[in-house]
């Protein structure tokens, strides 16, 4: 029988395989520091590789095996590692399943996976099932909702924890924000919006010279990627921005999201593309895509916040996570890529600012930096994505290195990644409402906020509060 739905790590018992420093192999102890934490890669493509050289960067690893079907992505994390004065992990290769024996062979604290969405699951299914306590899954979490149910499901039948990589959560004006809203700045919230606003056209296109590949033909997501646009219809991508917001809205800690609604608009900018980039006689001509160009998702939660989702990546654009976060005292306007100085952040607080006008976020945000950053910043620098991947990983290693609970669990992984699915189902039904499960089978309501908490920002007080009652 699977433990009790949200109890979590208070709820899971370490068995010899995974205990640090004590792991047995063919009955003998393997000696190990503890404070080392022992990681293999599964995809170590251009994500996954990125987060091997994070990962070194954050310090305080071992990364004992690699795992990915293209021997030149081997040959190049080797060496990267090598370079970095580390022994060279162990390879395995040779199929799509070679990470069955990695899992099988290698002792390992945890495993990080950043290989094509189809494989997320089964991954984070196989190393849990196989012991590792501690394993990271790159975003989308899932595709469908009986993967959704699978990461709950193995969670809670072996112990062992999933975390989603949703490394938005931890994007220096994100995190900010957070402090803003656990200070009660905006007030009482009532609305957010976000999204995933990235022209990827040039992502799920293999782009060559006056041509264009997809599928088989292509290289590196170009492979796989598109063919979601050519079979699906709904919200792709939605942890990006949704995250977040499920962090600000204490989604699956006091609060949960009950029911969405989705419309999809007609599919135009991936034809268009074509018909731009390849000869009148091509075969690519004769490609139908699914996927509508703007995907808008309405979200309604337990506790009154609505939220509108956006997926637009299909039409030339330029990026934006298109946040908003709105109270009963003021309001968050994030439609830039995440720069403090962008003139995308703006920030309104009644009685603080101008009555009717925006203050630049600029001085806001500095002002409410996360503890995260101020300790790590200035390190994370050089990092990926402007250095929230170098947060995300520290984050996850200390959690490892300490035997903590997973900071965005297989819940938050379910509940992000399911608005896939569920906007699938809206937008084939023209819309019609559609009902979110409650992966937490109901410990929602009793489980506490714990997301990348900030001594210098505590909760507000009517939070403790609340929580004080159970």
């Amino acid at each position: 029988m699977g433990t009790v739905a949200g109890v979590g790590l208070a709820g899971m018992v370490l068995t010899d395989s995974n205990v640090f420093g004590e792991n047995k192999v063919k009955g003998k102890q393997v000696d190990h520091d503890p404070n080392v934490v022992r990681v293999g890669f599964i995809g170590i493509g251009g994500r996954g590789s990125g987060h091997v050289h994070d990962s070194m960067t954050v310090g305080g690893v071992d990364v004992v095996a690699i795992c990915d079907i293209n021997q030149e992505a081997i040959d190049g994390v080797q060496s990267m590692v090598a370079k970095n004065g580390m022994k060279a992990p162990k390879a395995y290769t040779g199929s799509d399943h070679a990470f069955e024996e990695m899992l099988k062979n290698e002792v390992l604290d945890a495993v990080i996976i950043a290989t094509p969405w189809e494989w997320h699951v089964p991954m984070a299914i196989a190393s849990m099932k196989a012991g590792v306590p501690y394993t990271g899954v790159e975003v989308s979490a899932a595709n469908t909702m009986e993967e959704c149910w699978d990461l709950v499901n193995v969670h809670e039948q072996t112990g062992n924890q999933v975390m989603i990589m949703e490394n938005v959560c931890y994007r220096r004006d994100v995190m900010a924000i957070l402090n803003m809203v656990r200070s009660n700045l905006f007030g009482e919230l009532i609305h957010c919006r976000c999204g995933y606003e990235h022209d990827l056209r040039g992502v799920k296109f293999d782009i060559i010279t006056n041509d264009l590949k997809i599928g088989k033909e292509a290289h590196s997501e170009a492979k796989w990627r598109g063919l979601h646009a050519i079979r699906r219809n709904g919200d792709l991508y939605p942890t990006h921005g949704l995250g977040p917001i499920g962090v600000y809205l204490d989604i699956n800690r006091g609060n949960r999201f009950l029911t969405l609604s989705a419309m999809a608009t007609k599919s135009r900018g991936l034809k268009k593309f074509v018909e731009d980039h390849v000869s009148k006689d091509s075969s690519y001509h004769q490609l139908n895509f699914n996927l509508g160009d703007i995907v808008t998702s309405m979200i309604k939660c337990a506790n009154g916040e609505t939220i509108i989702v956006t997926h637009d990546t299909n039409l030339p654009r330029p990026y934006s996570l298109g946040f908003r976060v709105q109270g009963t005292n003021g309001l968050w306007k994030g439609e830039g890529g995440g720069d403090w100085q962008d003139a995308g952040e703006q920030i309104y607080v009644e009685g603080q600012s101008k009555p009717h006008t925006w203050d630049k976020a600029e001085e806001w945000l500095k002002k409410y930096d996360h503890q995260y950053w101020r300790e790590k910043g200035e390190k994370a620098t050089g990092s990926g994505h402007g250095g929230m991947d170098f947060i995300m990983l520290n984050d996850f290693f200390e959690t490892v290195r300490h035997k903590r609970q997973v900071p965005l669990d297989a819940y938050d992984a379910a509940a992000w990644s399911a608005v896939s699915a569920l906007s699938e189902m809206s937008v084939a039904k023209g819309g019609e409402l559609v009902d979110f499960p409650d992966f937490t089978r109901g410990q929602w309501i009793k489980r506490h906020p714990g997301f990348a908490p900030d001594v210098q920002f505590p909760n507000a007080p009517e939070r403790d509060f609340i929580n004080n009652l159970f």
